[in-house]
């Protein structure tokens, strides 16, 4: 009788799991009820939430009872089908920038909660995704998002990723590799990687990536050897891979207001005083995106470089006041 009570409890676990999951404070008679338990297995079964990490909060009186409450860390969620199919969808809008600033992590996530995603539910992502939005960034390349989470789930994993790889020519090429780290620039992914085949780091615009898959073969990280993947990136333009500006703008606003509406791959935001502060940094993006990047912020600002940029801006001003003043013919 033990062992069998025994091997109920993690399901019964479960099961109340996913009733405090449920915005709404749970009587200990109801979760009794419904559990078909005491409620002195109730209040057993709370505890052993808690220990596992859930904020399982419990008032006092006649009317109190259980409720799920804002922890210190995220614990697991149960999530049903629908709740699951709305998340993975969600994340792959989040993960061709719909809201910046949360591309990488959309894709991390994306590619944890894809690998537990039963055959059926990942069918209706993929459909819902299908008939709803292409994953795009700006007017960048479409990708497809099974490329993102392999190559994402493969650098996670410290496992070898094969594929075959389109350069700027035209060229089709089959690639070894130990991937590193994903990086959105904002228009562009790009996978930072050790090439096995030319025994040297390379960078790959994963919009050019096709049939990727992990091997399984483990491999220990080895050391990027400049900083960071968006470090290395900025560096592997600088030497010819494609064309790179060198921006510099005065903004009328603080540091934490532009950092917090641009990313953190043009450059660097340093303060200069009160309600000012200059970017630095390098653009692989088209001089008409950066243009119109800059104008959306909602702040005055000048930009010093580069020309071309300063000449795009002038233009664009120029557009923009003539569209103002036009009227429609009578």
């Amino acid at each position: 009788m033990t062992g069998a009570t025994g091997a109920q409890t993690p399901i019964r676990l479960l099961q109340l799991l996913s009733l405090l999951q449920t915005p709404r404070e749970w009587p200990g008679s109801e979760l009794s009820e419904r559990l078909g338990v005491s409620r002195r297995t109730v209040r057993r079964d709370v505890d052993r939430l808690r220990e596992l990490g859930y904020p399982v909060q419990a008032a006092q009186g006649a009317l109190g009872g259980y409720r799920l409450v804002a922890g210190k860390a995220m614990p697991p969620l149960l999530l049903d089908d629908e709740e699951a199919v709305a998340i993975a969808v969600g994340l792959r809008v989040g993960a061709g920038h719909a809201v910046e600033g949360v591309e990488e992590a959309s894709v991390r996530a994306l590619a944890k909660l894809e690998q537990v995603l039963p055959t059926r539910l990942r069918h209706r992502v993929s459909a819902l995704q299908t008939a709803t939005m292409p994953l795009t960034s700006g007017d960048g390349a479409s990708i497809a998002p099974e490329t993102l989470t392999v190559m994402a789930s493969a650098a996670a994993g410290h496992e070898r990723l094969r594929f075959s790889y389109r350069a700027g020519d035209g060229t089709q090429t089959r690639r070894l590799t130990e991937p590193y780290r994903l990086v959105s620039t904002g228009r562009r992914w790009y996978l930072v990687a050790y090439d096995l085949d030319r025994e040297d780091w390379r960078t790959f615009r994963v919009d050019r990536v096709s049939e990727p898959f992990s091997t399984g073969a483990r491999f220990a990280p080895r050391e990027l050897p400049q900083g960071d993947a968006a470090e290395f990136i900025r560096q592997s333009v600088r030497h010819g891979q494609q064309p790179a500006y060198e921006i510099d703008v005065t903004f009328a606003a603080s540091a934490e207001f532009v950092r917090a509406r641009l990313r953190s791959s043009l450059g660097t935001v340093e303060p200069l005083g009160t309600g000012r502060c200059r970017l630095r940094g390098t653009a692989t993006d088209s001089i008409e995106w950066l243009a119109v990047r800059l104008a959306v912020l909602n702040c005055d600002f000048t930009a010093h470089g580069p020309p071309e940029l300063v000449r795009c801006l002038g233009e664009l001003g120029h557009r923009l006041t003539r569209a103002a003043e036009s009227r429609p013919e009578e």
